[in-house]
């Protein structure tokens, strides 16, 4: 078959490191973004972009109280190891009160302290308005043209002071992302897959954003030789590829898999975790998160492989009446 290859080949599986780093704790934080701009101009959309890579999030912060904050969260682990991001608007309140002192302060607090100013032309903003049903902050007794007027004049002194200003209004989620992260030197992380074999009698993966039910193949369970194997054993693989039901189901799940995996990325979402479920989690969902986990690599994407239930369900073939 020209998908599946029934070969025990060893493979590198990627285990996510949380190393606690006691050195950047004594550092404190060293990472300050502020993201600030026009109402409409994407700046929850940006927050939880850089929130989703491991910053800390503040939303809608009057702008005295953050160099405190950062004196609070100086132990806090995500805050030290990742950096802080907060956004700081109209809906603060008198926004401009003391901002270029605020920056300086943190300047002396944090080593990096950037000011990410998110535009987007009146006619874009309007439509997000619209679109949302959203009230503009400033109020509702005049005409979204005209708060945004008044809104453009109050943090116009804001725009000077920015570090960096982005343009959002033709920008996709994905675009957006690739801009925050250009402005600030990351480089973004490589886009991954994670997929967990699991066993239905364990419970479903709560965070799994796609499961795959391999319980209708053949079960290895009841193949003797093959109870005490798992579905990374090259011969618990090849009996399965004895059915012709294996193959079709891969081919078309495999088909939809690739499909999916570019549009996620499209929306922003740098990790997908697909679930694949038998009922004990020992053969038949490995052996298929094997397989896939193989194919995906060959494609260029960064697969995580776990099997969660692998060593839950070593039932001895004396146990066990094949039925």
């Amino acid at each position: 078959m020209s998908n599946i290859e029934g070969k025990n080949n060893k493979r590198q599986i990627d285990i996510p490191c949380n190393n606690h780093n006691e050195e950047h704790e004594k550092q404190g934080i060293s990472k300050c973004i502020i993201i600030t701009g026009m109402s409409g101009g994407g700046k929850s959309t940006a927050l939880k972009i850089l929130e989703d890579i491991g910053f800390y999030a503040i939303d809608n912060i009057p702008p005295a109280i953050l160099p405190q904050l950062i004196d609070m969260l100086k132990t806090h682990e995500a805050a030290v190891h990742n950096g802080i991001v907060a956004v700081i608007d109209v809906r603060g309140g008198i926004l401009l009160k003391g901002f270029e002192d605020v920056i300086t302060t943190l300047k002396s607090k944090v080593s990096l302290v950037k000011v990410i100013f998110l535009d987007a032309s009146d006619e874009i903003l309007i439509r997000r308005y619209e679109t949302t049903r959203r009230r503009h902050p400033l109020g509702k007794d005049l005409p979204l043209s005209v708060m945004i007027s008044k809104e453009r004049s109050v943090v116009a002194p804001v725009r000077e002071l920015a570090d960096v200003v982005i343009d959002t209004s033709n920008l996709s989620i994905q675009e957006l992302k690739d801009a925050l992260l250009k402005s600030l030197g990351m480089m973004d992380a490589e886009p991954s897959v994670i997929i967990t074999s699991f066993g239905y009698k364990y419970g479903i993966p709560s965070d799994c954003d796609y499961i795959f039910d391999v319980r209708f193949l053949e079960n290895p369970f009841y193949c003797p030789p093959l109870r005490n194997l798992t579905g990374v054993d090259v011969e618990v693989q090849e009996y399965l590829l004895n059915f012709t039901e294996t193959e079709k189901f891969y081919n078309e799940s495999l088909r939809l898999i690739k499909l999916i995996l570019p549009l996620y990325r499209k929306t922003g979402k740098p990790q997908v975790h697909i679930g694949v479920g038998c009922t004990g989690g020992r053969h038949r969902s490995v052996a298929y998160s094997e397989w896939l986990a193989k194919e995906l690599s060959a494609d260029g994407e960064k697969c995580i492989i776990r099997h969660r239930d692998i060593e839950k369900d070593k039932e001895k073939v004396s146990d066990v009446v094949a039925g």
